[in-house]
């Protein structure tokens, strides 16, 4: 039975604007984002196939744009799914922006995950702050394979100056899942902090990003 034979109260669209988006299921709402389902399939049971080949709400925040799969689902319904999560990535770094001041590790974390887990390959990323903590901007510094990102310091450095940061937050992805901290994560750190300690830029932290939370290297005492 397609959609259009439901009860009116019952179909996703119409169940929407009377009772309110939180009304709906996750696959409810990417049925309305879709428009349509494909051959054989409703555009709810696409949505379904899409949180479950993602992982849920969270991984399919994270997936870039050619990661975004589901049987039947062309270059139109990718695209308004992909434009969808970018505005709630966006939404989330807005959140951050508008903070009085990062305190802890838990402020930056859901931004930060949502941008950089998931991905394929490890990404460099850093969190710029002024000198009250408030957020400047976040750019992906360095991108590498499965196994890693090559850093370096010299790269970090220049990026602080032109952003005027006097502290910065380091994040990076694990793409196996386990955010534990390496030997090598932990050495980068301490070059990159003492380097920065050259220009007068703190290192708040450093996160490693995987499947649960984000692991904070200065709540473990590592910087």
């Amino acid at each position: 039975m397609s959609i259009r034979d439901w009860p009116e109260g019952e179909r996703p669209r119409e169940k929407l604007l009377t009772r309110g988006s939180a009304a709906l299921s996750d696959a409810e709402l990417l049925a309305v984002l879709l428009g349509s389902g494909s051959r054989g399939k409703d555009a709810i049971a696409l949505g379904r196939e899409l949180l479950a080949n993602a992982g849920g709400v969270a991984a399919l925040l994270g997936r870039p744009e050619q990661q975004i799969r589901a049987g039947g689902l062309g270059p139109a319904k990718r695209a308004r799914i992909a434009a969808a999560l970018e505005l709630a990535r966006r939404s989330l770094a807005e959140q951050l922006q508008e903070r009085p001041s990062l305190g802890n590790p838990r402020d930056s974390g859901d931004y930060l995950r949502a941008r950089l887990r998931h991905l394929p390959y490890e990404v460099f990323g850093c969190l710029y702050l002024d000198n009250r903590h408030r957020v400047l901007a976040f750019e992906e510094l360095f991108r590498g394979t499965v196994d890693g990102a090559s850093v370096h310091p010299r790269e970090v450095v220049r990026a602080c100056l032109h952003h005027n940061a006097c502290a910065v937050i380091f994040a990076h992805n694990h793409p196996s899942g386990v955010a534990e901290p390496s030997a090598a994560d932990r050495a980068i750190t301490h070059e990159l902090r003492d380097a920065l300690q050259l220009v007068g830029v703190r290192v708040l932290d450093h996160l490693v990003i995987g499947t649960g939370e984000p692991v904070s290297m200065a709540s473990r005492g590592l910087l």
